[in-house]
């Protein structure tokens, strides 16, 4: 016993034994969904394996590994049942699980395409002519013509630049002035872009000037998100859209002091609430899939609606 819990007493080990009791994966999907490198993915296998807990199997030039379950003891067993629920719970284990999810798509993907040459062959060529998301950017084209949107934390414009083309008039707020002397570079030929200087806690708009505003990864750096939800809407119409776009709760504590994060992450509940709160209905809290290429942590999008009826649109008041 006191040899199963030395080799299960590592968060690293813990979370890699949850991953491999749910799919068998190769050192280099681990070391994907983990984030960490293969000399430490290699390492914990290698004492789970010592101890038990996992096989492996070869799978061409790789090896495949998954949990032991049929040769594990009933004592073993329950030992793991226990710290597989505490390691569920542990705010990297949301983490996982998105990342997780992109691997075992991208191996269906993968799958389809050897299944099926001809859809293969042109999910590549659309990649290689325009790009993995061209779709994301162009669903842009869905919303009113007639709207005014706000780009509130608006950076250095990427968002504001994709929203233009497609609405009235964006509204593109920072409190940095170094990201929005960024952002005057990037939107100074759009004439239906105005940029603004002013906290998002306490927005430099009237009341009800939106039709629709965006968060996109701002709230974690505010420190009353509360506030700012509160101010959104405030500014927006009636029946007025919020789309906001943010981090699910995690562990990377380094963010604070590399990127100035105040929050890491929020959970889904957090969000809902903070929503309701502020007044805001319909609320939609989804994750957005995960890409196996990416090294930050899972995002989700929340939209929410500001309760009431309105007869016109800020941009025509």
């Amino acid at each position: 016993m006191l040899s199963w819990m030395t080799s299960l007493a590592d968060a690293t080990r813990a979370r890699t034994l949850r991953l491999v009791e749910r799919h068998e994966l190769t050192v280099a999907e681990l070391c994907t969904i983990l984030q960490a490198p293969q000399s430490t993915v290699s390492r914990h296998l290698k004492v789970l394996a010592d101890e038990g807990w996992v096989t492996a199997r070869p799978d061409g030039t790789s090896r495949l590994y998954r949990f032991a379950s049929e040769g594990l003891e009933p004592a073993a067993r329950r030992l793991w049942s226990l710290l597989r629920d505490q390691t569920a719970r542990m705010p990297v284990a949301e983490q996982d699980d998105h990342r997780l999810a992109g691997v075992v798509a991208e191996r269906r993907t993968r799958s389809q395409a050897f299944f099926s040459t001809s859809a293969g062959q042109w999910d590549r060529l659309r990649r290689e002519m325009f790009g993995a998301r061209f779709d994301a950017l162009a669903i842009a084209g869905l919303l009113d013509e007639r709207w005014t949107v706000g780009d509130l934390g608006c950076g250095t414009g990427q968002m504001a630049e994709a929203l233009a083309p497609f609405v009235a008039s964006v509204v593109a707020v920072e409190s940095s002035r170094a990201m929005l002397k960024a952002a005057r570079q990037r939107l100074g030929a759009l004439d239906n872009v105005r940029l603004e200087h002013g906290e998002l806690e306490q927005l430099p708009l009237e009341d009800g000037s939106l039709d629709a505003a965006t968060l996109c990864l701002v709230l974690h750096h505010l420190a009353d998100p509360a506030a700012a939800l509160a101010e959104a809407h405030r500014v927006l119409r009636s029946d007025g859209r919020l789309l906001i776009v943010d981090m699910f709760e995690h562990d990377r504590a380094e963010y604070r002091q590399q990127m100035g994060h105040v929050w890491l992450g929020f959970s889904r509940t957090q969000i809902e609430q903070w929503l309701d709160a502020a007044g805001f209905g319909g609320i939609r809290i989804r994750a957005l899939p995960a890409d196996p290429q990416v090294k930050g942590p899972a995002l989700f999008v929340a939209s929410a609606r500001r309760a009431g009826r309105s007869n016109g649109h800020a941009s025509a008041r």
